[in-house]
């Protein structure tokens, strides 16, 4: 996974998760509680209706992170990336919570012309392809980026007029 659990309990955050990700046969789950679920805590203090689903809740966030590394994965493998990344790079995190987001948002109505989510989406998605192009570099440590040369080297044929030959002119 490209983004963690805890990564998305922090943004979008636990609240924006439960409205977006709860089942529809169920009210959305307490923010509080999926928080804590997210982070790993201790949820005995709540209800066990609750906790269950708050529990596929979570099952659901985590299918669509699963499903945004997949297809983080797909225009990475045509540049030639070898998979899983083994480093974490802050860009593809940030795709990957675009895009989980986006769609964990599906069901929702809204003019996608001006919903952040979507645009985030669709930015992710142009910079993915634009990585599989090899036009965008995942940052200073990427693996396929070519080291740098320095500073140009410049060649050319000897001097045919030199002060030597211009003497005697």
């Amino acid at each position: 996974m490209y983004v963690s659990l805890v990564e998305l309990a922090d943004r979008p955050g636990a609240l924006e998760l439960a409205q977006a990700a709860t089942p529809e046969r169920f009210r959305a789950v307490d923010s509080a509680l999926l928080d804590a679920l997210l982070r790993d805590q201790d949820v005995s203090s709540w209800p066990a209706e609750e906790v269950e689903v708050a529990e596929l809740t979570k099952q659901a966030i985590v299918a669509e992170v699963e499903a945004a590394g997949g297809l983080i994965d797909g225009f990475l493998a045509r540049r030639g990336y070898t998979l899983p990344l083994t480093r974490t790079y802050p860009v593809v995190t940030g795709w990957a919570r675009a895009i989980a987001r986006y769609k964990l948002h599906q069901a929702r109505l809204s003019t996608e012309k001006d919903d952040p989510i979507v645009r985030d989406y669709r930015d992710a998605l142009a910079l993915l392809k634009l990585v599989a192009e090899g036009k965008f570099s995942l940052g200073t440590e990427d693996p396929l980026t070519p080291p740098s040369s320095g500073a140009p080297k410049f060649s050319a044929p000897a001097r045919v007029f030199t002060a030597g030959t211009l003497r005697d002119f």
